[in-house]
């Protein structure tokens, strides 16, 4: 049966988020060896080096993506910042302006939370709300084997490789060629490329690679038409593997559940998460005068 609950979780592409969860029974299958990843180790304070993509922060609204060069300058309306007085300062560090200006900037690692916030718009994205309920939901911890189609701005792509880091990986999949590329560039730029391949192929079309048979853990779609995959999603997933897809529109929710169902996939249920963000704010009352 179809659950579906209205306690605004977000989870799907553009105006009304909805997600697909399922959990796939079938015989034991063999498990393949896992890649073993190379996240840096963030135990030690880290410091900016030349060539890092460092995130400027200069207040909850206003953060960019800056790569670190010898001669590069930021600037801003709070001033101008020289790259070379940020080379070997370590993260965190609060750096001011040049030339007597009186702004400031926190100099910041791009974590997966932040990368949300200043990647690139290729395509529509996933943010923190629906990235969490995401992780949740697919049950990654280090070592698991996820699939992901399409990658678009890899805005998720990135929080899934810091679940399943440092010995698991993620296999993302985009059709469009240039989108490909560049997901692959920002994975590498921020400490993901050792546990992320990023391939270009049209799933909807041709299904997942055949040599990834049986080797996920979890799986997400993020495609126009979900339930074209599911027969190939069924054969890429382990027992008890689990599947989610992330629509705008109930007609492909109610297909892709009808896929899922006959494709041998249980548990099925529709979520749908809204953020709501609470305005604080300080009033004065002249209790006498009442």
């Amino acid at each position: 049966a179809y659950v579906i609950k209205s306690a605004l979780i977000t989870i799907w592409l553009a105006f009304l988020p909805i997600s697909c969860w399922s959990r796939l029974r079938l015989p034991a299958v063999m498990l393949p060896s896992l890649r073993q990843g190379a996240i840096q180790d963030d135990t030690a304070p880290r410091k900016v080096q030349l060539g890092d993509t460092v995130i400027v922060y200069e207040n909850i609204n206003n953060m960019k993506a800056v790569t670190v060069t010898a001669n590069g300058q930021y600037e801003s309306k709070f001033g101008q910042f020289k790259h070379k007085d940020w080379i070997g300062r370590p993260y965190g560090t609060k750096v001011h302006a040049h030339g007597g200006a009186q702004g400031w900037a926190f100099l910041l690692a791009p974590t997966p939370d932040l990368w949300s916030l200043v990647v690139k718009h290729r395509t529509q994205i996933l943010y923190i709300a629906d990235i969490s309920l995401v992780c949740m939901k697919l049950e990654l911890q280090p070592g698991s084997v996820v699939l992901e189609s399409g990658t678009g701005s890899a805005s998720l792509t990135h929080s899934l490789a810091r679940c399943v880091a440092p010995s698991g990986h993620v296999h993302t999949f985009e059709f469009h060629a240039g989108r490909a590329e560049d997901a692959a560039q920002e994975l590498r730029g921020n400490g993901m490329g050792s546990v992320t391949t990023v391939t270009q192929r049209d799933i909807m079309e041709l299904g997942f690679p055949d040599t990834l048979h049986g080797a996920a853990d979890a799986l997400f779609l993020d495609l126009p038409g979900p339930w074209k995959v599911v027969p190939s999603a069924a054969q890429c997933l382990r027992p008890d593997g689990r599947f989610c897809s992330f629509s705008p529109c109930i007609e492909q929710v109610q297909r892709t559940c009808e896929a899922l169902e006959a494709n041998g996939f249980t548990d099925i249920e529709t979520l749908e998460v809204l953020l709501r963000v609470h305005e604080v704010r300080y009033e004065r009352f002249d209790v006498a005068a009442h």
